[in-house]
């Protein structure tokens, strides 16, 4: 197998691991510490994949002062237990694997904050397999999944197009994402987001397990 790509990005919440739990965890811990009301949270889509400032603001009705400092208690409530609440998806290694075997080049393109991610993909048994990890910065500068993609774009030292990147993810984030920054796009419904909100956000090829995969990135 050939990959068709050069370099083949991976979200990571919803797409190389099951997390919503330790997400949702943290959500709560936060709001419960600053007194404010817990919106309802069954949604997974709602708030894995966006920038956690988003979330905080739109989904949770803080300000932009109370958002930053939700950030900092949800941090610390990942740092102590939610981090610990991930899990591979079955297959995911040996996909990566396979990536690599043929050529390709494989990173991890997230917004979750990226000291965080680096431990994420290592708990998961990941950490090998990747070329790069790449996630957002504190200040909150390098939040966008688009902006996530073209960092992880000049940390590998290669132009954006179609033809060379793809990002691979579970949600319209990051099908607005890859729109935005001008990548390929596959995306997978065994995550967090829908079939139709990622075809809404301009994802039109769709694996529905990692299986499926194969035939989306090799050829």
């Amino acid at each position: 197998m050939k990959s068709k790509y050069k370099i083949v990005l991976f979200d990571l919440d919803g797409t190389l691991s099951e997390s919503a739990q330790g997400v949702r965890i943290c959500i709560e811990a936060a709001l419960q510490k600053m007194n404010k009301p817990i919106p309802d949270l069954s949604d997974y889509s709602l708030y894995v994949g966006p920038p956690l400032l988003t979330t905080f603001r739109s989904l949770c009705g803080l300000s932009d002062d109370e958002a930053i400092k939700a950030i900092e208690l949800y941090r610390e409530e990942y740092e102590q237990r939610g981090k610990y609440e991930n899990y591979q998806y079955s297959g995911m290694r040996e996909l990566i694997v396979a990536l690599k075997n043929s050529g390709a080049v494989t990173a991890v393109a997230t917004s979750k904050y990226e000291p965080f991610a680096r431990w994420v993909v290592d708990y998961i048994g990941l950490d090998c397999v990747f070329d790069a990890v790449c996630g957002s910065t504190l200040d909150g500068k390098r939040k966008e999944k688009a902006d996530i993609v073209r960092y992880a774009a000049d940390t590998l030292g290669v132009e954006i197009s179609k033809q060379t990147i793809c990002l691979v993810g579970d949600t319209s984030f990051d099908a607005a994402g890859a729109v935005k920054a001008g990548c390929d796009f596959v995306g997978v419904s065994y995550g967090f987001g829908t079939v139709q909100q990622i075809k809404e956000a301009g994802g039109e090829k769709i694996a529905s397990s990692v299986a499926e995969l194969y035939d989306f990135l090799f050829e």
